[in-house]
């Protein structure tokens, strides 16, 4: 009977507590504000233990979490190598078979200029410069150099970046020049689509992405052609990279250069010995000596 007693009034305090469990929170937190407000200093000392002693508990707890979470990355990672070692070696086989290939094609020329008598054309000049200032808007393309006449730029030099052709010179002062870029609206460039030798001119229009203009014949121009630099009008020697076709929408190609804008830093200035696309200022010739006798 004792025993049915007790767990009857177990029940009981377990029926009130679950009754006036809300009313007691409310209660509780309607206190704990106006703790606040009378004591700030007490309420942040409390939260400041409670942060305290709760601390190490929640340390403790998220090492198992980030232990996965390392573990989870790693395994991506591994995976992600993998994808891309065979990737790699996809790609380091493709580039032999052309190593091959240039090899034998480079040993072929030697033979044929060796036939021919070939006259090698002079080694070309350059100067290397840094891009100092971008010049760009929405009424031009060119960028401010940091070597001038005084270091030998002329009007009309080629602007490399590597092996590719990003402009030419422009403007030159004492100590700097300017650079237009291909994708300027004055920019013109003789140029040949590799693929079918199709002759164009390249015509800047402001837009990161220039195009050909005055195609020559039967236009014979698909996407993902390259487009070098044309000998015609000697402005600049032939066969420079310029880019690929990206794009021939409504009779329009456009040209995807293979450097943009923002990536350039340091350039070269090469001297072809060409005219260039603007005549070539060529510093006066010194005068010289008079032999004794004359004044």
């Amino acid at each position: 009977m004792k025993q049915s007693g007790a767990v009857g009034r177990l029940a009981t305090l377990r029926l009130l507590a679950q009754r006036f469990a809300f009313v007691s929170l409310i209660v509780a937190a309607v206190a704990l504000m106006i703790l606040g407000k009378a004591d700030i200093v007490l309420v942040e000392r409390t939260r400041s233990l409670v942060a305290d002693a709760v601390a190490p508990i929640l340390d403790a707890i998220s090492r198992p979490a980030a232990t996965i979470n390392e573990f989870t990355e790693s395994v991506r990672e591994l995976a992600s190598l993998r994808a891309e070692n065979a990737r790699l070696k996809q790609e380091n086989q493709r580039l032999l078979h052309w190593q091959m290939v240039a090899r034998r094609l480079d040993a072929d020329n030697a033979v044929l200029h060796e036939q021919l008598n070939v006259v090698p054309g002079p080694d070309p000049a350059f100067i290397t410069a840094r891009v100092i200032g971008d010049l760009g808007s929405a009424y031009g393309h060119s960028m401010l150099l940091g070597a001038g006449a005084r270091d030998g730029v002329r009007k009309g030099q080629a602007v490399l970046s590597g092996e590719v052709l990003v402009g030419h010179i422009a403007e030159v002062g004492e100590r700097s020049s300017r650079l237009l870029l291909l994708t300027d609206l004055n920019a013109k460039i003789p140029v040949v689509v590799e693929a079918s030798r199709t002759r164009a001119i390249l015509a800047g229009d402001n837009k990161d992405r220039p195009k050909l203009s005055y195609i020559a014949g039967a236009a014979s121009v698909s996407v993902g052609d390259r487009v070098v630099t044309s000998a015609s009008g000697a402005a600049f020697p032939p066969g420079l990279p310029i880019g690929v076709v990206a794009s021939t929408h409504d009779g329009i190609a456009r040209v995807q250069p293979f450097v943009r804008r923002h990536e350039l830093e340091f350039v070269a200035i090469v001297d072809y010995g060409l005219g260039g696309v603007l005549p070539f200022e060529r510093p006066p010739m010194p005068e010289k000596r008079r032999r004794g006798g004359d004044n």
